[in-house]
C-alpha cells in the first residue's frame, strides 16, 4: 500500500472515531426552546386623577409575564452538569422587549450543577423571588403582589453570582451582585440605574440576598433577606404616589426581610406571609419603613378549572399611606399548554395614598385616596 493510501485509511478512521465521540457528546447534551404568551383585555376604573376609566391591553402581563427562552444542559460526568438559561421578556400588545429593552432581560446565566447544588453567574433572580414561589398564591398576576411592590415578582440583578441547593426538603441559597441594575428598569420602575462599584468604593450598587426554605408534603416555610446598597442615580420607590427616596450613597440601604408559609388541606392550598422593607438614606425624606401582608387560597374545582384569590395589606409608616387589595381569579385549562382566565380585583387607598390596582403599567395611578376596580379576561399559551 502506498504512503498516501495509508494516510487516507488512517484519516478515515480518525474521522469515524471523532464522529462517535461527537455523537456521544450530543446525546448527553440538550437545548430546549420554551416560552409563554399571555395577554388580555383589561378594564381599570379611576385610571387617572380625573377619575376616568380605561379599557386596554395591558403592557406587561396577564397571569404570567410573556417570555421566550432557551435552556441547556450538558452532562460533564461525575454527576456534574453545565447549565445555561437565556430568557427574554416581551410585550404582546406592541411586540417590544421588556426589562428596559434588554434582549435577555429576564435571565441570562451559565453555571455548574451537581449533588451539592447549582452555582451560576450572570443576570438572575435573587433569593427574594425564590422564597416567595410557593406561598404567594397569585404570583406575578396583573392584580397580584406586584401592584403594591413591583420589585417582588421581578427580583433579579445583574452581575450576579448565585448558589442554590436542596437537601432532604431544605433549600438554601444566596446571591451577590457587584452592580445590580445597569438599565434602571430591570428590577422595578423608579429604582434608577446602579451600575456597580467605583474605584475606592466597593459597596456602591452592591446587592446580596440569602434564603432558607423547607418544602414538605403538606406544608412549607421560607424566609429570606435582600439588601441593595445605594449608588449614583439610585432610588427606592414605594409605589404609593410619594416621590421615590434617593439612595445615592453606598451607605444607603434598601432592604427587605420576609417570612412566609403554605399548607395543603383537603385539596385547598393556603399561603401567606409578611415582607418588611427598610430604606435608610441621607436623603431629605430620611428613613422609610413599610410592612406588606398577604394571604391567599387556591382550589381546583376540576382538573381543568382552578379558583384562587389573595388579599393584601400594605402600610408605609413614614409616608402615612396604606392600601388594602382583594383579588379573585378563575383559570380554565383548555389543554396542558393553553388556558383562558378571568381576574377581578379592587384596591382601597387611604386618604394620602396613590397605590394602583394594576401592575400592567400604562398610567393607571388614581387620585389621592381613590380606590380602583380592575378586571381582565385573558388567554395564555405555553410552548
Amino acid at each position: 500500500m502506498s504512503l498516501t493510501g495509508e494516510f487516507m485509511r488512517y484519516g478515515r478512521i480518525a474521522i469515524f472515531v471523532a464522529g462517535l465521540f461527537n455523537a456521544s457528546a450530543h446525546a448527553q447534551s440538550s437545548v430546549t426552546l420554551y416560552g409563554v404568551i399571555d395577554t388580555g383585555v383589561e378594564y381599570v376604573s379611576h385610571a387617572n386623577a380625573a377619575g376616568d376609566a380605561v379599557v386596554r391591553m395591558p403592557g406587561i402581563t396577564g397571569e404570567f409575564p410573556s417570555r421566550w427562552g432557551m435552556r441547556g444542559v450538558e452532562d460533564l460526568g461525575g454527576a456534574m452538569k453545565a447549565v445555561f438559561v437565556l430568557e427574554s421578556g416581551f410585550n404582546v400588545r406592541a411586540g417590544d422587549s421588556g426589562q428596559g429593552g434588554r434582549l435577555f432581560g429576564r435571565q441570562a446565566f451559565v453555571g455548574l450543577e451537581g449533588p451539592w447544588g447549582t452555582l451560576s453567574l450572570g443576570r438572575q433572580y435573587t433569593m427574594t423571588y425564590w422564597a416567595m414561589g410557593d406561598a404567594d398564591i397569585l404570583g406575578p398576576d396583573i392584580y397580584g403582589i406586584g401592584a403594591l411592590d413591583a420589585y417582588l415578582p421581578n427580583a433579579r440583578s445583574d452581575n450576579t453570582i448565585a448558589y442554590k441547593g436542596k437537601f432532604y426538603g431544605v433549600s438554601v441559597g444566596g446571591s451577590y451582585s457587584a452592580g445590580r441594575d445597569s438599565a434602571g428598569t430591570g428590577n422595578s420602575p423608579g429604582q434608577g440605574t446602579c451600575f456597580g462599584p467605583v474605584p475606592g468604593d466597593v459597596s456602591q450598587c452592591r446587592e446580596w440576598s440569602a434564603m432558607l426554605k423547607y418544602d414538605g408534603t403538606y406544608f412549607g416555610l421560607a424566609t429570606s433577606y435582600d439588601e441593595q446598597r445605594g449608588g449614583t442615580n439610585a432610588a427606592a420607590n414605594f409605589f404609593d404616589g410619594v416621590t421615590p427616596t434617593h439612595i445615592t450613597s453606598s451607605g444607603d440601604k434598601d432592604a427587605r426581610i420576609q417570612t412566609n408559609g403554605y399548607v395543603n388541606v383537603m385539596g385547598v392550598k393556603l399561603g401567606g406571609g409578611w415582607i418588611g422593607r427598610r430604606v435608610t438614606s441621607d436623603d431629605t425624606a430620611g428613613s422609610v419603613r413599610s410592612n406588606l401582608f398577604y394571604l391567599g387560597a387556591q382550589y381546583y374545582v376540576t382538573p381543568a378549572l382552578a379558583l384562587d384569590g389573595e388579599a393584601y395589606r400594605v402600610i408605609v409608616q413614614q409616608h402615612d399611606t396604606r392600601a388594602t387589595m382583594a383579588s379573585l381569579r378563575a383559570t380554565y385549562f383548555l389543554s396542558k399548554r393553553t388556558a383562558v382566565y378571568g381576574n377581578v380585583a379592587y384596591l382601597w387607598n387611604s386618604a394620602r395614598a396613590r397605590f394602583s390596582v394594576s401592575a400592567g403599567g400604562g398610567g393607571t395611578t388614581p387620585a389621592v385616596g381613590v380606590g380602583q376596580l380592575g378586571a381582565i379576561i385573558g388567554l395564555r399559551h405555553s410552548f
